[in-house]
């Protein structure tokens, strides 16, 4: 299935407020294959499809509004640790309650060590199941 199609099921059951935890898991999969994607043109197809056009994702130094700002700072994360050998992964099951999804990550090297950074995002949703905001926090790891 392709991730428009699958973003679409997805969605269209956080439309509903019946996402079940395979919903939530596939829109994980997809949110961190959105950081991890290598070509620049497919990372923005992921963003339109996650994102509604007037998101905002914040973080403790970077608000980026619209799909164009997310893409480019999404570009940035990319060059500056997945290109260099890092990977992000799910620290913890996420979990939602209606429009909100909480989702705990870290930051490890590729070819294995300890955790480098940790964080939580937290999603709102709407309409579609359309990111409308995105709140990142990070956290040294062990903290």
């Amino acid at each position: 299935m392709s991730i428009d199609k699958e973003h679409a099921v997805a969605s269209a059951a956080l439309a509903t407020a019946t996402m079940n935890q395979r919903d939530l898991d596939l829109l994980i999969e997809h949110y961190l294959g959105m950081w991890h994607e290598p070509d620049p043109a497919t990372r923005r197809e992921i963003v339109l499809a996650l994102f509604a056009p007037d998101a905002v994702s914040f973080s403790p130094r970077i608000t980026a509004r619209g799909h164009d700002e997310i893409v480019a700072r999404v570009a940035r994360s990319y060059d500056a640790f997945v290109a260099h050998g890092y990977v992000f992964r799910a620290a913890a099951a996420a979990s939602a309650h209606h429009e909100l999804v909480r989702f705990v990550w870290e930051m490890v090297p590729k070819a294995g060590g300890s955790v480098e950074a940790r964080g939580l995002d937290i999603f709102v949703l709407r309409g579609a199941g359309r990111i409308h905001a995105l709140y990142q926090g990070t956290a040294p790891a062990g903290a």
